[in-house]
């Protein structure tokens, strides 16, 4: 009797221990969770400058921007990436310029500036917002009040 007690036992440690060890083993190879991107925006006169805060980087290229200014969307949006595009002043910084990385990583910041062309203006104290998609998906909706 003393003989089945010690194996029953010996069997109860082995299976734990295989439990155990297949628990810890799933949990090592589950995917980490992604960071949702961060984005920040702040205006400066005609000035718009996004900088990636945290996150996955962004394949410039699938990204579409469209700004307004106190809710009315410019007669002229941005494409990213480009050079030069009707009511934006040419050569736009960072990973919106068409010369550029097309990868967006964290610590990049994206500067475009509106023409004289493109309405509405952006006048000191206008609120103006930016939504950034990756295709069809949101990415970030960003507000910041022009100085």
């Amino acid at each position: 009797m003393l003989l089945g007690s010690v194996l029953l036992v010996g069997l109860v440690v082995v299976v734990a221990a295989a439990v155990g060890a297949a628990a810890f083993d799933a949990a090592d190879s589950a995917p980490s969770p992604t960071r949702p991107t961060a984005l920040s925006l702040s205006v400066s006169g005609d000035t718009l400058s996004l900088v990636h805060e945290g996150g996955a980087p962004l394949d410039v290229d699938s990204l579409a921007v469209r700004i307004s200014v106190d809710g009315a969307p410019l007669a002229h949006q941005p494409p990213v990436p480009f050079f030069s595009a009707s009511g934006f002043r040419p050569g736009p910084t960072g990973p919106f310029n068409a010369a550029a990385d097309s990868r967006w990583t964290v610590g990049e910041t994206a500067t475009l500036e509106l023409a004289g062309t493109n309405d509405p203006d952006i006048v000191p104290g206008a609120t103006v917002t930016v939504r950034v998609f990756d295709g069809d998906t949101p990415v970030a909706t960003l507000e910041a009040r022009a100085s």
